[in-house]
């Protein structure tokens, strides 16, 4: 076998290679040194830019902007879908893109393209990695990017062609998709020999970006790391031998959501070669981690683990995975690192929660593996700004902050990782040589202290014990349920507390619960707000319709304490969710499914996970996110009252509110909807207030003291005395006597409040409408929610001028046109169901409302046209005939009817009925009867033929139409005139 060796860059292209400074990147004594990451990236940008006039675009964010098809950026093509859709502002820079060249940051993991589980199994997966591309856009197409890739390959970075081989599109005859014979006669032109060009189907050489977008036919360029042999039969092989290295894609088709492909406006480029696996071919290693983007940063891991250092093992040979460790932290603080700069954190949905995963899994196994501080993955991000810095100057920016942000996110797991490991022993301890972790346990780590399942499963696989996947199937079953229901039935809670039972209560002097601490937290400088312990004692538990002083493991209770730091569901605001833990067995976990206020007793509703006594100790946890983005919503809907009095008028009312941690829902009274402008004044004044940071302040009063504040705002609701005043910029007490009310929000509130406006950050109306004649609904998303909305929006507007460019300009065909017109109404449906400013919704529904009546009259002028030429030729070979079956070549049942209409118009007493036949073998029918027929019905003829063709029909006395399936058209048109002449005679 030949020996991987590096390759040496070009000493043709060194003497023209030079930095921005114009000092020459390489002298001629350097001409034999190997080729480092910043070289490759650098020879690629300047081939393109300097040898074929291509623009450098810089990198987008790793977050994709306006598309909600995408977790994250996950090819470099993404920033430019407006351009291949044709919906790219004629306005913009990026409407003048013609060739373009850059390396972008993409991210796989999560959706379609996801590589997370896969990464340190190996060593060429990746979640992060570096795209190297050159687009055309309406410029050269696939002669030129085939000669350009080529001879950067071969001439520029040195790559010997006898250990490159091409693959290309071979077709696919179920969706009548031809072989790219073009492609394949341009590398036989360019002298690659006829056995390295290899045709592969829709699974590797047919690119998609995800469900929907642009897609096309693409080659491949791939490498042997062995040499000197055919391997053909290796390409696309799954053989670490025989990499792919380029992909260049011919940009055609879109793919629709209903999984049909539609011809973009223009033929373009679009090439993606991972720098990761390009540079372990130029410096010659096998492995993407031996190459200079990885090994200062598996170095510095080693410098933090206790373990050996890496030695590039995989499989069985990596016995104790260690390096498989080394592998995944290397790679996922890449991840990290890169993630947070672009503004995407650690959370609890959509990217936000697959990076959350990323983390936890770095974590574990730097610690528990590598045996490393914590800390320690923080401590790598600089060695990451040092590697990736000059490409990425963002990178180099933001380190403090992101380490900030990882040990934060890593101190929060280390605490749920150890209490979950004890969790996870005990039950195995109690499992007496059982095979099957059970799977309730699991979901209690997984819903209370935010385990990912596959790491709980791990977890006990490495002591030989399987988990128990149907509960846990069930189990995620039953949450998504209990979540999509709207209103769920209280009828067996154990927070509702019968008048018996709450007699029972005082008269056994259980004291009210003091609820005080759910008001306990503050906000830092560093502007994180920090929530205080709660230790409570159980006072009472409620199971069964009754008051036990004990409850067992599976059974439901309603648990009244002494104090509690959880928020009952009251004043339109969701409970507060979270668990709280014996003293005795702090690593039992009991989740709090429902806390509700009754009578003065604060109710949680758990499901005993061990036995709970009365007079227990307990630890109580809330969830943090949840509770703080309630308050984010809670606080904005304050605001928002007082912005729709200040813009509408006094007379605007409150009529209800709902405060989730998803999104806030308030009623109110008004005359008539909000008017578009109105919306956008009040995001305005939203806005305003926000960005002004306001301290938000709450204090209690006596009831009649809070009453007499003017401005003050309230509801149909019953208050306590003292009264909870919450208002925003001046305290309560100083409106008393102080700066005009008018001027602020200030309402009596019992709800969890933020303490500053300026965390809201941004807010959003994605919903307006009128419940009853006089009260409308506003529903509204704040913060990273807002901007995705704002995002979703710009991306659909520009979806919506591009279909009104070319409604006018479509050729006069019926084919355009019902595609045109599927196109208005797939984007009506969209902007109805994607949460957007609602201002905005209401444009761009009028906008569609209009291109939506031009298509529809578009498509019946041509069905009309079509019809008419057709029905000629039926009339002239008919002629005189009072019984005409015929078929017509026609895919429109519209057209069918239509040409049964005008046959009948101009041919006044004939039976007429038309078949056409699909190449599916399927039958189009209609027909139509004169009045005066007698004993046959245009219904009764149809449904006749149809059944007799396996299929249904329908219709009135003179007209009809339905659907059959037949290999026989003539039997057919036989056995329907039959049926015809027979009722006829009848």
């Amino acid at each position: 076998m030949a020996a991987v060796v590096p390759f040496r860059i070009s000493r043709k292209y060194i003497s023209t290679i030079t930095c921005t400074n114009g000092r020459r990147l390489y002298s001629s004594t350097q001409k034999n040194s190997v080729l480092t990451s910043r070289d490759v990236r650098r020879m690629f940008i300047d081939f393109f830019k300097d040898r074929h006039q291509h623009r450098v675009v810089p990198s987008s964010p790793v977050r994709p902007r306006g598309d909600p098809s995408l977790l994250f950026v996950n090819a470099g093509m993404n920033q430019f879908k407006p351009i291949f859709l044709g919906s790219v502002d004629p306005r913009s820079e990026m409407a003048r893109y013609r060739r373009v060249v850059n390396s972008q940051k993409c991210v796989r993991a999560g959706g379609k393209h996801n590589d997370l589980d896969d990464v340190g199994r190996d060593v060429y997966h990746h979640t992060f990695f570096e795209m190297l591309g050159n687009w055309s856009f309406g410029d050269y197409f696939k002669e030129e990017s085939c000669a350009m890739a080529w001879q950067l390959l071969t001439e520029v970075y040195g790559i010997p062609p006898d250990r490159l081989y091409v693959s290309y599109f071979g077709g696919d005859e179920r969706l009548g998709l031809k072989p790219d014979r073009d492609t394949q006669e341009i590398w036989l032109s360019m002298g690659v020999q006829p056995n390295r060009i290899l045709p592969f189907g829709m699974k590797d050489n047919f690119w998609e970006m995800g469900e929907t977008g642009p897609c096309g036919p693409c080659t491949e360029i791939h490498y042997d790391h062995v040499g000197g042999r055919d391997a053909a039969r290796l390409v696309n092989g799954d053989s670490a031998d025989v990499v792919e290295i380029w992909n260049l894609v011919f940009m055609q088709y879109n793919r629709e959501a209903d999984g049909s492909l539609r011809a973009l406006p223009q033929l373009s480029v679009d090439t993606g070669m991972g720098l990761e696996r390009l540079l372990a071919v130029l410096q010659g290693h096998r492995s993407n981690y031996d190459t200079d983007l990885f090994t200062p940063l598996l170095a510095s891991i080693h410098q933090c683990s206790k373990c050996p250092e890496y030695r590039g093992q995989t499989g069985q040979s990596d016995v104790s995975g260690v390096d498989m460790a080394y592998r995944v932290i290397a790679d996922h603080v890449r991840t990290l690192t890169v993630c947070i700069a672009d503004g995407v954190y650690p959370g609890m949905s959509a990217a936000e929660l697959v990076l959350r995963r990323i983390l936890r899994r770095a974590v574990r196994f730097s610690i528990e593996v590598l045996q490393s501080p914590p800390g320690s993955l923080a401590r790598l991000v600089p060695t990451v700004a040092d590697i990736l810095g000059d490409a990425y100057p963002e990178v180099a920016k933001e380190t403090e902050r992101i380490m900030d942000i990882i040990n934060e996110n890593e101190a929060q797991f280390l605490s749920s990782l150890s209490q979950g490991r004890r969790v996870i022993d005990r039950t195995l301890q109690r499992m007496d040589g059982a095979r099957l972790f059970p799977g309730s346990i699991a979901w209690s780590l997984h819903r209370n202290l935010g385990f990912p399942l596959d790491l709980v499963s791990l977890m006990v696989e490495e002591k030989g014990v399987a988990m128990d996947t149907e509960t846990l199937l069930r189990l995620a079953v039953e949450e998504e349920k209990l979540k999509t229901e709207a209103q769920a039935s209280d009828t067996q809670s154990c927070t509702q507390l019968d008048v018996l039972t709450l007699t029972e209560l005082q008269n056994k002097g259980v004291p009210f619960t003091e609820d005080s601490p759910k008001y306990h937290y503050s906000l830092g400088k560093d502007g994180k707000y920090a929530f205080l312990p709660c230790q409570a004692t159980v006072q009472a538990l409620y199971c069964g319709q009754a008051l036990v002083q004990e409850v067992y493991e599976g059974q439901r209770c309603g648990v009244i304490l002494d104090q509690t730091c959880f928020y009952a569901e009251q004043g339109g605001q969701n409970h507060d969710q979270g668990y709280f833990t014996q003293d005795s067995q702090p690593d039992v976990l009991f989740p709090v499914e429902k806390v509700q206020l009754v009578g003065g007793y604060v109710v949680h509703q758990v499901t005993a996970t061990e036995a709970l006594r009365k007079g227990d100790q307990l630890q109580l946890f809330i969830d943090e996110a949840q509770r703080l983005a309630c308050m984010v919503k809670h606080t904005a809907t304050h605001i928002l009252n007082f912005t729709l009095r200040q813009l509408l008028g006094e007379e605007v009312e409150q009529r209800g509110s709902h405060v989730t941690a998803e999104r806030l829902r308030f009623d109110f009274s008004i005359k008539k909807p909000l008017s578009t402008q109105q919306l956008q004044e009040v995001e305005k004044m939203m806005q305003d207030i926000i960005k002004r940071d306001e301290p938000v302040y709450a204090e209690e009063l006596p009831l009649l003291v809070a009453r007499a504040i003017p401005g003050l705002r309230t509801v149909d609701e019953v208050y306590p005395d003292p009264v909870r005043v919450v208002s925003v910029g001046v305290p309560a007490s100083d409106l008393l006597h102080g700066p005009n009310p008018s001027t602020t929000s200030i309402e009596l509130c019992c709800g969890t409040h933020l303490l500053r406006t300026g965390y809201i950050q941004d807010f959003v109306i994605v919903s307006e409408r009128q419940m009853v004649k006089g009260i409308s609904r506003v529903v509204a998303v704040t913060g990273e929610e807002a901007n995705k909305a704002r995002d979703a929006g710009h991306a659909l507007a520009q979806e919506v001028e591009s279909l009104s460019t070319r409604v006018p300009a479509a050729p006069p065909c019926l084919p355009s046109a019902h595609g045109l017109s599927k196109e208005a109404g797939l984007l009506i449906d969209a902007v109805e169901n994607t949460a957007i400013p609602q201002w905005q919704r209401r444009e761009l529904q009028s906008q569609l409302r209009a291109l939506q009546r031009a298509t529809n009259t578009m498509v019946r002028k041509l069905e009309i046209a079509e019809a008419a030429n057709k029905v000629q030729a039926l009339l002239t070979k008919h002629q005189e005939e009072k019984l005409v079956v015929d078929t017509m070549d026609t895919d429109s049942i519209s057209v069918l009817m239509k040409a049964v209409n005008q046959y009948s118009d101009q041919a006044p007493g004939t039976l007429v009925m038309l078949l056409s036949q699909q190449q599916s073998g399927k039958v189009l029918c209609a027909c139509q009867v004169p009045k005066s027929c007698g004993p046959l019905s245009a219904s009764d003829w149809a449904l006749a033929v149809c059944t007799y063709l396996g299929g249904n029909a329908g219709g009135s006395t003179t007209v009809a139409k339905g659907t059959g399936c037949t290999t026989d058209i003539t039997e057919a048109i036989h056995w329907a005139k039959e049926f015809a002449k027979g009722k006829r005679r009848s």
